[in-house]
């Protein structure tokens, strides 16, 4: 493919799916100009570099949360729809949560959720510094919600790439975990719990339960305020 047939657009997509499929180790111009049917030197041209081609498409994934509206929604909603959308996209995407760690991350996309995120907790009642607080106590939360399930995804590729079963690699390192766990006695009784058999799965509702906690604090503190 030509160079000029390519466009940084198309260049960002190709490097999402391929971020989404191999994570951040898998990523580099040889492998997406595969991709693209390109030369990995047509793809530098418009990206400049891998961090540079990382920035964006970490950018853009940030533009698929709907962001609700403000003068329908009450805030504690609106808030909840935000959680919630921001933990669905960093799932879709694991490796967007690692890129924090090693990438300057920067963009209208990331702009246009923060920005909403503030005005959805200054229509609460926060002001200032409390607005921020209250955003970033929240995005904290759902970052830290997602980190899980993407170093597992991550951890099953490096043991897939080292010629390892990750299943079993797993299997046996729960079942040691398993072992040490019993010594205690409230993991014992959950590990004894037919419900709880691997006291590692969280509960399903976690996140929920979380986010509510969380958005029950920030009511508890306006209301507090108030009197």
């Amino acid at each position: 493919m030509p160079r000029d047939t390519l466009t940084t657009e198309r260049i960002v997509r190709a490097a999402i799916g391929l971020l989404d499929d191999e994570g951040l180790d898998g990523l580099n111009m040889r492998s997406l100009g595969s991709r693209l049917g390109s030369a990995p030197t047509a793809v530098y041209w418009h990206v400049e570099s891998k961090d540079n081609l990382v920035r964006l498409a970490a950018d853009a994934v940030w533009n698929e949360i709907e962001l609700p509206d403000l003068s329908e929604a009450d805030w504690r909603g609106a808030a909840a729809e935000l959680a919630t959308g921001l933990h669905e996209m960093l799932t879709r995407h694991p490796w967007l949560g690692q890129a924090f760690g090693s990438y300057l991350l920067y963009g209208a996309g990331k702009a246009r959720y923060d920005d909403h995120s503030l005005a959805c907790y200054e229509k609460a009642g926060f002001t200032g510094s409390e607005a921020d607080q209250a955003a970033a106590t929240v995005f904290i939360f759902v970052l830290g919600c997602a980190l899980p399930p993407a170093a597992a995804i991550s951890l099953t590729r490096r043991l897939s790439r080292d010629g390892a079963d990750p299943e079993q690699v797993i299997a046996d390192t729960m079942a040691q975990a398993a072992e040490i766990a019993m010594q205690f006695p409230r993991l014992r009784e959950r590990l004894q719990d037919a419900a709880a058999r691997n006291y590692a799965d969280a509960p399903v509702d976690t996140f929920q339960f979380g986010l509510a906690a969380i958005l029950d604090g920030l009511q508890a503190r306006l209301i507090a305020g108030e009197s």
